[in-house]
């Protein structure tokens, strides 16, 4: 076997290791910093190019820059701008014809020489498209000859040899992110909107609408205020699993207090038993905490998270109970 080839381990220790990690962390790090102060007008071109881009955003780049242009097209795509990742080499092969009129380009490439990205640009000129950079140097052939180009300045790459694109791919995440962040807020992008781009897995069911989750009203039990205890626990139940509250009404059928399990242990507890034939307005929790059925499950999980409490009645704009999200139902989800 040629000795090119051969490999050697170097002994490494522990605290070597943890070293070099946290140099490499530090330097990719700092890079960031600095690129936050030295972030100008530049940026803020670029961002009203892709604001009023009334076609697709298309992301190109090469190699590892072109893989940080697939993760920035993910972004943008998911945080309500329209974009694609175009391969340069797919371009020049015919997948131009995918490209519309009112397109904008968004380039990634440290050098800014990357052959494949170079040939490109006349084509993209010819056509009027608006070309951003994000790019070492405006000096390059692609930061002359973009719309704009946001400099990253000159950056040393991350590691002993500092060979492997590290820093430079680093800072083109973070400007792009920062791109497709400030323009969705720009674009006053909800947190619904986003929700229905992600309809799949556990952030999907965090992001869905609490009515899509929440145990409907006729799964619960419901009483009324003047009811006593004893009535309500003999004569509401319901089938199936049941939840650790009662929902209360008042007599024109708004929500007007809650009662749980727990209510009904402290007075087992305190030997009131007399209580259960008085009625369960004089125990039960007045003015409970509520949230709406278009809300998002992310803030009904940050309130039962924040208040300590294991159920949260959905109430309509009138006040009439629709349903309840039951902490049970939704224990897991908090974990992000």
């Amino acid at each position: 076997m040629s000795a090119i080839f051969e490999r050697s381990v170097v002994p490494f220790t522990h605290l070597e290791q943890l070293r070099e990690a946290r140099t490499i962390l530090g330097l990719e790090g700092e890079a960031l910093l600095e690129l936050s102060r030295q972030l100008d007008t530049r940026f803020c071109t670029a961002l009203e190019l892709l604001a009023n881009c009334r076609g697709c955003v298309i992301v190109t780049g090469v190699g590892k820059a072109g893989l940080i242009g697939q993760k920035i097209a993910a972004t943008l795509s998911s945080t309500g701008t329209r974009a694609y990742f175009l391969h340069p080499t797919e371009a020049l092969h015919g997948d131009l014809g995918c490209v519309g009129t009112d397109d904008v380009w968004l380039f990634f490439s440290n050098s800014g020489e990357t052959e494949e990205l170079t040939r490109l640009l006349p084509i993209i000129r010819n056509q009027r498209q608006p070309i951003i950079a994000i790019t070492a140097s405006d000096a390059s052939t692609l930061g002359a000859q973009a719309d704009v180009a946001i400099r990253l300045g000159r950056l040393i790459e991350a590691g002993a040899h500092g060979l492997a694109p590290s820093t430079s791919t680093t800072a083109m995440l973070a400007i792009g992110d920062a791109l497709a962040l400030v323009l969705s807020q720009m674009k006053q992008f909800t947190p619904q909107q986003f929700a229905a781009f992600h309809p799949g897995g556990s952030l999907g069911r965090r992001l869905a609408s609490v009515q899509d989750v929440m145990r409907p009203i006729d799964q619960i039990r419901v009483a009324n205020e003047s009811d006593t205890i004893r009535d309500v626990f003999v004569n509401h139940s319901r089938p199936g699993r049941r939840t650790g509250a009662v929902i209360l009404i008042d007599e024109c059928g708004r929500l007007s207090g809650l009662f749980t399990d727990s209510d009904l242990a402290r007075l087992l507890e305190q030997r009131r038993d007399g209580q259960f034939d008085r009625p369960i307005a004089e125990v039960m929790t007045t003015q409970p905490l509520t949230i709406g059925p278009l809300a998002i499950l992310e803030e009904a999980l940050q309130l039962l998270s924040a208040k300590h409490v294991s159920e949260l009645p959905v109430v309509d704009d009138e006040g009439c109970p629709l349903g309840v999200i039951d902490i049970t139902d939704v224990i897991g989800l908090g974990k992000k």
